[in-house]
């Protein structure tokens, strides 16, 4: 019998991972026979599965407000406590409102009992499980304790008790081993790693005519070699050594091209780089496009182009990120059959690395050895084909979504029975 289940975040909109991610999981639920609704404060989902409430949003002003006044202070003041309850009450009762009109029968938290970027959010969602007692999933995708802005806080007691909760009806997933070990080690709750995945049964479909638009919608010519960067724009994605990269391979026919627009940390960051860009001679093509979410092709199409539109393009993928929870970025490359450098991030080293991919790798920064194996690949076809024809069956095995829907299938299952 299928089950009605409601995904619950403060935004599933735009390309960040957790919205990618989730969309991911609706697929393969659905595929299992179970339906899905979304309750968040930003959506660009079907209207008819939709509850669209903008106080969740983590940018609404009350949220914000409420962020400036407990973050980097120690001491909270009593007013800032009763408008976190007051909030928290507001969006509890419209939980109840979602769990009744779509009969509900299971909720899927999405990085929102992980991350306090909506406090109010995360206290509702907690005291309503603990009320209704409904089997819940727990995704995390990264926890405060993994990020500097939130470990000066006024807010320790609502963090040990919403983020995450430690409640009998939730099974908690994490996406590596380090967040398995960590959060262990914090708050004793023992959780399932269930890592990012692709549907690599089913290889991209591309779409020539689309694809070919966007090539020239960007100015490029057809003897342009792509370098493809395929994150935002935000420090720790290390986009200073694809730049440098491109100035060592010295060939004026490498384009760099950074798929998403400047994330949530600020312009001063893009703007550095186009300035380092021009002072190494690199020719830095940073998209400000709209870029629609390829698992969710029933909606959104108001943003023309899909990262599935870029991919096709790239010549080889550059992934230099300091830090990542998982990387969504390395697996859309080889699910795409592009040879890749990336930077050995802490993830890649415990949960990828040992997985045997053959990649370019870095060690946080290029030496002449990485940039002469980057040449190699760019320039051997068979190199190339090699490569990518090894990850793409290894990632296969590893991260398909039939890694995902064993998985679900087994939470739900302890869940409801047969």
């Amino acid at each position: 019998m299928g089950k009605n289940i409601g995904f619950v975040s403060t935004r599933f909109a735009g390309t960040d991972g957790v919205t990618l991610e989730t969309s991911k999981w609706a697929q393969v639920l659905k595929g299992l026979g179970h339906n899905y609704f979304w309750f968040a404060g930003k959506l660009d989902r079907s209207p008819e599965r939709s509850f669209l409430l903008p106080e969740a949003f983590f940018q609404h002003a009350e949220n914000q407000w409420i962020d400036e006044h407990v973050f980097g202070k120690k001491r909270r003041d009593p007013s800032v406590t009763d408008r976190i309850h007051q909030l928290k009450t507001l969006i509890k009762a419209k939980l109840h409102e979602f769990i009744n009109e779509y009969a509900i029968d299971i909720l899927v938290a999405q990085n929102v009992l992980t991350i306090p970027m909506h406090i109010p959010l995360g206290i509702a969602l907690t005291e309503f499980i603990a009320e209704t007692q409904i089997p819940t999933i727990a995704h995390h995708h990264d926890f405060y304790w993994e990020r500097t802005r939130f470990i000066v806080n006024a807010v320790g007691d609502y963090l040990r008790m919403a983020f995450p909760p430690n409640l009998p009806n939730i099974v908690h997933v994490v996406i590596n081993s380090a967040a398995q070990e960590e959060l262990a080690l914090r708050t004793g709750i023992s959780s399932i790693i269930i890592p990012n995945v692709l549907d690599f049964e089913n290889p991209p479909i591309t779409d020539e005519k689309h694809t070919a638009e966007f090539r020239q919608s960007i100015g490029l010519s057809p003897e342009d070699i792509v370098i493809l960067q395929p994150t935002r724009i935000v420090q720790r994605k290390g986009i200073e050594h694809s730049i440098e990269l491109i100035e060592d391979l010295g060939d004026p026919r490498y384009k760099l091209v950074i798929s998403h627009e400047a994330g949530d940390e600020g312009l001063e960051y893009a703007e550095w780089l186009k300035e380092n860009a021009r002072e190494r001679g690199v020719d830095l093509r940073l998209l400000n496009l709209r870029i629609r979410d390829p698992m969710n092709p029933q909606v959104n199409n108001q943003d023309k182009y899909s990262l599935w539109n870029i991919y096709p393009h790239a010549d080889f993928i550059t992934y230099p990120s300091l830090y990542e929870g998982f990387g969504n970025a390395f697996l859309e490359s080889v699910y795409f059959r592009k040879p890749l450098l990336i930077n050995r991030y802490s993830i890649f080293i415990k949960d990828i690395e040992p997985k045997e991919f053959d990649l370019v790798v870095m060690d946080g920064y290029l030496t002449r050895n990485t940039v002469s194996k980057v040449r190699e690949v760019l320039e051997s076809p068979e190199r190339r084909t090699r490569m990518v024809n090894t990850n793409y069956e290894i990632a296969g095995r590893h991260y398909s979504y039939a890694v995902l829907r064993r998985w679900l299938n087994t939470i739900l299952t302890n869940f409801f029975g047969v």
